[in-house]
C-alpha cells in the first residue's frame, strides 16, 4: 500500500500505439531501452484517454540506457486515473494522496509539469486537536503546511478536531465578564465584557477562559487563582483514547515535544514547524513503521 516513488525522476512517461493490456505492454517494453534512473513508466494511449503504470527492471550498469529485462504491470486503465493539478508538488506523498479519488492508482501531473503516482493509497489518518480562536486553528494549519512540502513523510491525512472557546463558555451559565489570555485571540461572546490577561487589567469579577499557564499568570498578577475558570488546554480536552494517532498541544511544554501514551504526540503551544514535523513523523512511524518510498 501507499506505493509512491521517492524521486519522480524514476518515473518516465510514454505514449504508445499498442493496447494498454498486460500482454501488449509486456511485449512492447521487454527489451526496449529505458533511461538509467527509470524504474516506473506511466503509459498513455495516443488519444490521452487511458493510462497504465508499469514497473521495469534492467541490468545493473553505468550506461545511460539499458534494455528492459523484466516488467510488471502495476495498474491498468480500469483502475488508473490521470489528473492535472498544477498546484501540487508531486514529490510530496501527502499531496499526492490529497489528489487521489477512488481509483486504485492515481497519476498526478503537477507543479513544474512533473508526473508521479500513488498506488493503493492508504493514508495514515492523524487527528489534530486544537482550540479556536484565533482562526484558523494554528496547529491544524501548521500541520497542513508541513505536509504540503514534506517529501520524506508517508502519505498522511489530517482529521481536525476543533473546539471553539466560545462554545466552551456557552456550555455553562453566562458570565458578565470573561478574561482571555491575550487580545490576539479575538474572542467575543454575546456582548459580555472581555479583558485580556496579557494587558494586566485591574482585577475583576470574571471567568478566566484559559489553561494552567494562564491560571499561574493570574495567580502571579493578582495573588490567587481566578474565582472561576474554563479549561482550554487541548491536551486536557482531548486525552488519548487509543482510537488512533493524535497530535495536540500544551502550553506547559516549551522547547520539546512529549509523547502521551502510544499514539499521541504533544507539541508546545508555540511549536515551530520543525517540532510539528517531528511530531507528525513520530506518529507516522508508530502507525506504519515499515513505510518507505518506493
Amino acid at each position: 500500500m501507499n506505493t509512491v516513488p521517492g524521486q519522480y525522476r524514476r518515473v518516465s512517461v510514454a505514449t504508445v500505439d499498442v493496447p494498454l493490456t498486460a500482454d501488449a505492454l509486456t511485449a512492447h517494453f521487454t527489451g526496449r531501452e529505458v533511461y538509467r534512473h527509470t524504474r516506473y513508466v506511466v503509459v498513455r494511449d495516443r488519444a490521452g484517454d487511458a493510462t497504465a503504470v508499469v514497473e521495469v527492471a534492467k541490468p545493473v550498469t553505468d550506461a545511460l540506457f539499458s534494455p528492459v529485462a523484466e516488467m510488471r504491470v502495476l495498474a491498468l486503465p480500469d483502475e488508473c486515473e490521470y489528473v492535472k493539478r498544477p498546484d501540487i508538488d508531486t514529490g510530496v506523498p501527502s499531496a499526492l494522496v490529497a489528489a487521489a479519488g477512488g481509483s486504485r492508482c492515481v497519476v498526478v501531473e503537477g507543479r513544474y509539469d512533473h508526473v508521479n503516482f500513488i498506488l493503493d493509497p492508504a493514508p495514515i489518518r492523524i487527528s489534530v486537536a486544537d482550540v479556536v480562536p484565533p482562526q484558523p486553528a494554528k496547529l491544524v494549519d501548521q500541520a497542513a503546511r508541513v505536509l504540503s512540502v514534506a517529501e520524506d513523510l508517508p502519505p498522511v491525512e489530517l482529521q481536525p478536531v476543533i473546539v471553539d472557546m466560545a462554545d466552551l463558555a456557552r456550555e455553562r451559565p453566562p458570565a458578565p465578564h470573561y478574561l482571555l489570555p491575550c487580545r490576539a485571540s479575538g474572542f467575543q461572546l454575546d456582548g459580555a465584557a472581555v479583558s485580556f490577561l496579557d494587558e494586566r487589567p485591574p482585577k475583576g469579577d470574571w471567568t478566566l477562559i484559559g489553561c494552567a499557564r494562564s491560571r499561574a499568570i493570574h495567580e502571579h498578577f493578582y495573588g490567587g487563582p481566578p474565582d472561576d475558570a474554563i479549561e482550554t488546554c487541548p491536551r486536557k480536552l482531548f486525552p488519548p483514547d487509543g482510537a488512533g494517532p493524535l497530535l495536540t498541544k500544551c502550553c506547559l511544554l516549551e522547547n520539546a515535544n512529549q509523547p502521551d501514551g502510544l499514539s499521541t504526540m504533544v507539541v508546545p503551544w508555540g511549536a515551530s514547524l520543525a517540532l510539528v514535523k517531528q511530531a507528525l513523523a513520530d506518529l507516522a512511524t508508530a502507525a506504519d513503521p515499515a513505510w518507505a518510498p518506493a
